[in-house]
């Protein structure tokens, strides 16, 4: 499976495309970052944004994308900005219906380095040991990006097999109240019939 990871941002947006093997092997195919001006205005720039994911996921066709979930900034003005370039991203990969998942950041650093406390340092050198490089993917938006779509290789399968299983309980539970209703039904009318039989 491929999967194409994004670290939203409009200054900086980290883009990696992943490839998924057996077990969890996965192999890099490409790594970037998409910049805008500051002082661009915002539409210019959430388009920059939008002509360069469209590129990539015309150039590297993935299965799948995985963004970064905006999770709590103190700066409400970038926590924005990133929340919108998000959102690019996403109507970019639904036109073409790819499947868009959302992972914390807490998400992504334990499914790649076992902490969710991980700092930045911590997940690239993870990312580089996983994927063999021996450069340093830069920014830090490049490398977060290639821990998304490791992380999505990773947890996806077992997400949808929970899915699967939370749907398939929930099918158990709703055949068993029938079987429950359908059994009280069936005792409630051998009881009038009992009673109607007695009265004669």
């Amino acid at each position: 499976m491929r999967v194409l990871g994004v670290d939203p941002g409009l200054t900086r947006c980290g883009l990696g495309v992943v490839d998924g093997g057996k077990g969890r092997s996965v192999r890099p195919v490409a790594v970037g970052v998409v910049r805008t001006p500051a002082d661009h205005d915002l539409a210019r720039r959430l388009l920059g944004v939008a002509d360069e994911v469209e590129r990539w996921l015309d150039k590297y066709r993935p299965e799948a994308v995985a963004v970064e979930r905006v999770f709590a900034q103190h700066n409400v003005r970038t926590a924005m900005g990133t929340a919108q370039a998000g959102g690019v991203v996403a109507l970019s990969a639904a036109r073409r219906g790819l499947p868009v998942v959302f992972h914390t950041p807490s998400e992504v650093k334990a499914a790649v380095t076992g902490s969710g406390r991980a700092d930045k340092a911590q997940v690239t050198t993870m990312v580089m040991r996983l994927l063999g490089l021996e450069v340093k993917p830069h920014p830090a938006d490049a490398a977060d990006a290639l821990a998304l779509a490791i992380c999505h290789l990773w947890r996806e399968p077992m997400r949808v097999r929970l899915a699967e299983a939370e749907a398939r309980a929930a099918e158990l539970v709703r055949a068993h109240k029938a079987r429950l209703a359908a059994a009280a039904k069936a005792a409630g009318t051998t009881t009038k019939q009992n009673e109607t039989g007695a009265r004669r």
